[in-house]
Parts: structure tokens; sequence; C-alpha cells
């Protein structure tokens, strides 16, 4: 599903592959949700991680928790996102295809509008350690790479702030900078470092965290406790 909304929504600037972890063959109500949704499937086939091993790709996105955990190492990419969706096959729902597929529609589209807006490259390495010189915006950043994306309710837990306005702001910040990147679910934000980031910056924020655990573990004990993600991203949502 995911390589083929890529395809359409990437209209042939970008190549596109899938692959699993385990794969056993494409389900027909796979093929036949796409189909409905109008896109091709001739060309779609069930292959495994293996097949790509030794290769590097500019972007990495896994589709839920599992296989995250799973392709951990197994795929190079300079960015490795981590998306979490229900499988279809999991849902209790009617058209549960049908739904993942608008789902990762939804999410895909907004990816490719981020990398069509994104100007790479173009912060300037002053501007991105004014960015870090405050401690809430610091703090977000090492939170954010360590759990991928939070929402602001999570932050407020992680900071123990009260004011939402406030950590709003420095978000803000952080996005007009080019750091953060964000989407939107219901009326809530979740943020992420931005996909199109330079390398020696992810390095930079990932190594404070490596380096200075001590800096923001009081902040991921607070976020640990609220539960494992999919509950804290129910809880934010309701």
């Amino acid at each position: 599903m995911a390589e083929a909304l890529l395809k359409h929504h990437g209209k042939g600037k970008y190549q596109v592959f899938s692959a699993g972890s385990d794969p056993s063959g494409i389900d027909p109500r796979t093929l036949s949700a796409i189909e409905h949704f109008g896109l091709p499937t001739a060309n779609l086939t069930s292959k495994s991680v293996e097949q790509f091993a030794g290769e590097h790709f500019d972007f990495v996105i896994t589709l839920c928790n599992k296989a995250a955990a799973e392709c951990e190492g197994r795929v190079s990419g300079t960015n490795c996102l981590a998306w979490d969706f229900v499988g279809p096959k999991s849902r209790k729902e009617a058209n549960p295809f049908e739904k993942t597929l608008q789902e990762l529609n939804e999410r895909i589209k907004t990816f490719v509008l981020q990398l069509e807006q994104a100007t790479p490259n173009t912060i300037s390495p002053t501007r991105f350690y004014k960015s870090l010189a405050d401690d809430i915006r610091l703090k977000t950043l090492l939170i954010v790479a360590v759990e991928h994306e939070v929402c602001v309710c999570e932050l407020l837990v992680a900071l123990a702030e009260e004011s939402q306005p406030k950590v709003s702001r420095h978000l803000a910040q952080l996005k007009k900078a080019g750091i953060l990147s964000d989407r939107k679910h219901q009326q809530w934000v979740f943020y992420s470092l931005n996909p199109t980031l330079p390398v020696w910056m992810k390095q930079v924020i990932t190594s404070t965290v490596v380096n200075e655990p001590n800096f923001i573990e009081q902040e991921l004990a607070r976020l640990n406790a609220m539960g494992d993600r999919p509950t804290r991203t129910a809880k934010c949502c309701e």
C-alpha cells in the first residue's frame, strides 16, 4: 500500500521500494483496496528486507513498532522514520484494508509535502546552535530524538511544564528554524526531527543523548510513566 501511494504522490520523483521482515505474499484484500483507490497493482510484489541488504537509502520508513524493531540494522538509511499503523488484519471495523490505506495516504501526502517544501542544508550552524541555547528546546530535541515523535501533551508531562502555550512557542521556534517537522492528527500536533536536517546536526543531537543521558533522565522517566506509545497517543487524542 505504502509503495503504491508514495509512487503516486511522488509523481516519478522518487525511487520507491517496499519489503517485509517476514513476507508471505500479498493479501488479495490489499490489492483490492489499492485498485479501488484507483492505483495500479501490476508491478507490486512481496519482498523480503534481506533483498536490500547492503543497499543504502535516503529514507527508510517502518510502518509499525514490530517492523521497526525487526528491521533495525537490516536496512541502511540516512533518515530512518518509524511510523506506527495498526495492521488491517488486526482491525475489527468494517473495510479495514481501505481504512488503513486511507490513513497511510494522509501520512504519505504530508511526508511528500514536507519533502517538497523543505530546503535542506539552508539552516546555518549559528541558527542551529542558537536553537539549542534554551533548556526547553534542547530537552525537547533530545526527547524527540529518543522517542522519534511526540505530541504537545507528552512534552508537558516530560518537561513538567504547566503552560502549553510556553511549550508550543518553543516548538514553533524549532519548526521555524527547520529543525522539527510536524503532522496533525485530529486536534493534536505531533513533532519529529525534520527528515531533511543535515546529517551533522542530527549527529550533534543524538551524540548529546548518548554522552549525557542524565540530562533528560527524569524527563524520559515521566514520559515512560504515561504508558506505551499507543496508550499515550490514545489519551492525547481523546
